[in-house]
């Protein structure tokens, strides 16, 4: 389910909204005051590619960081 943030315009309060569709957003209310004058936020999200942590995608050996292209410096060791 997709989490989404909201900003009360007329008390200002800013919370969060778990929502099950896209139709379900407008009768989003303010938690605070109750208002139905509420905006959504732009907010972050976090993909996962279901790979390893660190160097996805990467042809970096397993000896190395994979922050540098000598891949010998004193960080990957």
């Amino acid at each position: 389910m997709p989490v989404y943030d909201y900003k009360c315009r007329k008390c200002g309060a800013v919370f969060e909204k778990f929502l099950r569709t896209l139709a379900a957003a407008g009768s989003v209310k303010c938690e605070k005051c109750g208002s139905g004058q509420v905006e959504k936020l732009v907010s972050c999200c976090a993909i996962s590619s279901g790979g390893k942590s660190g160097n996805s995608g990467s042809s970096t050996s397993s000896h190395s960081c994979g922050s540098c292209s000598s891949h010998s410096c004193s960080t990957c060791h």
